[in-house]
């Protein structure tokens, strides 16, 4: 007799396993020639070796699809574990949702759900520099994200790095609680939190454990090459203009960047420019690079969002922003 041990550690053994192990009983009953002891985060397998070979090819299918789409059934189980047919099944249910950008967790389904969101799905597909500019609430970092975490799973980039910078938006950094980290976390909170719909924690804790993925202040970008990396600044409009330039020329061989920003919220003081809006002026014309622009009618929150936006896109017209005072004062 033989035997085998598998980890699972990466992932959740509740959704592995099934509620009292339904899952781990319905795969019992599928291989009954092997004895299965599940330990934790551990499989021990005890059979024949060409048994034993064929339920490590099928298992590491069902990890896949779990990979791929956030979730198990019990059809899954079914089909994965015991039809012949295994690898037509995960290709079927991949080919009946091809405009899913990812599968997170509780089955939740990330897609582009506005056209200018779909536009940029579309440009990062065909070129490798992408801008998405547009107010609040347009899903630009969510797609963006989503995008990023579509690429590592299918293995197409080693890494996804996620920056911001760490500009004061009325509040004052130095007086924040605890270290370095504690200080930055809040800025990089909305990364965290697409992350946490996208992955599941255990997976997400070890990406960012072993620096598959890396969330990051700007400043820490410096002296950097990105290789077979995706990489994403947010809020680019917060960047200065040599900011810009730095994170820009990370780019290693086989990189994807996504820069997103809004111009109407500038943080900067008033003696720094926008690193953004300054890339979009000289930029433009540059081939492999892309600029989509997105606007209220794709804010994907609360209706509210939009008539908040509009109502503060209408005051901008009729006098100076609040941030910008004037010389008198």
């Amino acid at each position: 007799m033989n035997e085998k041990i598998l980890s699972v550690e990466s992932y959740p053994a509740l959704d592995i396993y099934g509620a009292n192990d339904v899952y781990l009983n319905q795969i019992r009953q599928l291989f009954p020639r092997l004895k299965i002891l599940a330990r934790g985060d551990l499989l021990k397998l005890t059979g024949e070796k060409t048994e034993i070979a064929e339920f490590e090819r099928r298992f590491s299918l069902l990890l896949l699809h779990y990979d791929k789409f956030g979730k198990i059934t019990g059809n899954d189980v079914e089909q994965l574990m015991s039809s012949n047919e295994a690898e037509n099944w995960h290709q079927q249910m991949e080919s009946g949702s091809a405009d899913v950008l990812v599968f997170g967790n509780k089955g939740l389904q990330v897609r582009a759900r506005t056209e200018n969101q779909r536009r940029l799905v579309e440009s990062c597909a065909k070129n490798d520099m992408v801008f998405a500019i547009g107010p609040a609430g347009t899903g630009k970092t969510y797609t963006a994200v989503a995008l990023a975490v579509k690429a590592l799973k299918n293995k197409e980039v080693r890494r996804v790095i996620l920056t911001r910078p760490a500009v004061e938006a009325g509040e004052n950094l130095g007086f924040l609680p605890g270290d370095l980290k504690d200080k930055l976390d809040p800025y990089l909170q909305p990364l965290y939190d697409a992350l946490r719909d996208m992955l599941p924690p255990q997976k997400l804790l070890t990406y960012i454990e072993d620096g598959t993925i890396e969330i990051a202040p700007l400043a820490f970008m410096r002296g950097r090459t990105l290789d077979h990396a995706f990489a994403i600044l947010d809020e680019a409009q917060n960047a200065t203009e040599s900011q810009m330039k730095m994170f820009l020329t990370r780019m290693g061989r086989s990189a994807k960047f996504i820069i997103t920003g809004d111009v109407t919220q500038i943080d900067l003081p008033r003696n720094q420019r926008s690193g953004l809006i300054h890339a979009t002026r000289i930029l433009k014309e540059i081939n492999g690079i892309d600029f989509i622009y997105l606007d209220t009618q794709d804010i994907v929150r609360h209706k509210l969002v939009r008539l908040v936006v509009d109502a503060y896109s209408r005051d901008s017209e009729t006098r100076a922003p609040a941030n910008f005072p004037s010389d008198k004062q």
